[in-house]
């Protein structure tokens, strides 16, 4: 009986005699401890989703480092000292420059709402009048105007110094990079081994996540810039004030479908339209028309091509949602998501489409476009 014993494993199967109820366990056991390892990184969230951007995006380039320099741990280091410069010192400089410029140009703009002007205005587009009155009563320009030019004035020092949270996501953005530069082959030989994916769909997930990055940043933003900078540059020859300001705030919007840079330069030419100056307005709305306008049907092809893959109204969805529920992140992480989840309702898809009695190597090769 002892010997018996002594063979026996000391944790025997035959507790949970039911395969389901013991597989029904290990799963809410698994989500349980994947919510809390959600909460937990939570704060993290933005130094990790911007982490991995820059990583997608930088790894040919540490790729070149390491082969020069054969030290995985160097190379990173480099890379991540390379982006640092290539990242933020421009952010830097352009968010100085913006703040600047929005408190001199709220200055001038303040003036022009003012209500003699305002009356003159009316007076010389009757036609006009009645919704112009209606929009003096409900709205107080020059309060407003007053209002958002104390806010920066006294707001500019304090952010161009950083807030301590801002300078911690930072830091922890570039650590997080260092290790997904060193690391990332790795990573991705842990992810292969605990995603319930075959060795032909995790690398159709793992393509369809670099490209989704890709086209996010180097062709929404990079296109976005574009039109920000040529809109800008009109506002400047133009002689409006604060082309720097309104350059930014047409980037932005350009990030977002649906909107774009002609939500800052249509209203533009149309008070420039109502003031008297109609070849300026002419200008600025042929300019943004057939420039800033169709730059996005010209340049985006060619930097993304159709690496996005995605539905103008689902891009639209994701970046919008995204950046509503998790803030700056969700610009990147809310198409991120989007794009990997069709990607596994395509592979859910491919493994039903297959026969049920073909070989495990037949079904996993089944490639849904």
């Amino acid at each position: 009986m002892g010997k018996n014993s002594q063979s026996q494993p000391m944790f025997q199967t035959t507790q949970f005699p039911d395969r389901r109820l013991a597989r029904t366990t290990l799963a809410v056991v698994i989500g349980l401890g994947v919510a809390v390892c959600a909460f937990m990184a939570k704060p993290f969230l933005g130094a990790l989703v911007w982490s991995t951007t820059l990583a997608v995006l930088f790894v040919p380039l540490d790729m070149a480092i390491s082969k020069r320099l054969g030290s995985r741990s160097l190379s990173a280091l480099t890379t991540v000292t390379v982006t640092a410069c290539i990242v933020v010192v421009p952010a830097i400089l352009v968010a100085e420059t913006l703040l600047n410029e929005a408190v001199r140009s709220a200055t001038l703009v303040v003036p022009m709402f003012d209500a003699e002007d305002w009356k003159r205005f009316m007076g010389g587009h009757r036609w006009l009048a009645p919704a112009l009155q209606w929009i003096h009563d409900k709205v107080d320009f020059a309060d407003l105007m007053r209002t958002a030019t104390s806010a920066l004035a006294t707001g500019s020092g304090s952010v161009l110094r950083a807030s301590f949270s801002g300078v911690a996501n930072l830091l922890l953005t570039f650590y997080f990079l260092f290790y997904l530069l060193r690391d990332r082959e790795r990573i991705a030989d842990a992810a292969r081994l605990y995603l319930p994916l075959s060795e032909p769909e995790f690398s159709q997930v793992s393509v369809r996540v670099t490209d989704t990055i890709f086209a996010t940043v180097f062709g929404t933003m990079a296109v976005a810039a574009l039109q920000g900078g040529l809109g800008g540059l009109m506002f400047w020859w133009l002689g409006l004030p604060a082309p720097v300001f309104w350059g930014v705030l047409m980037a932005l919007l350009a990030i977002v479908p649906f909107l774009g840079a002609f939500v800052i330069w249509a209203p533009a030419a149309a008070f420039l339209a109502l003031s008297g100056a109609y070849t300026s307005a002419v200008v600025l709305t042929i300019w943004g028309t057939l420039v800033v306008g169709l730059v996005d049907n010209v340049v985006y092809p060619i930097l993304v091509g159709n690496k996005l893959r995605m539905h103008t109204m689902l891009s639209f969805i994701a970046v919008v949602g995204g950046l509503v529920l998790m803030g700056a992140p969700g610009v990147v992480l809310g198409p991120l998501l989007l794009a990997v989840t069709l990607t596994l309702v395509q592979i859910w898809r491919g493994r039903l489409a297959a026969p049920i009695d073909a070989p495990p190597q037949q079904r996993d090769a089944v490639q849904v476009p």
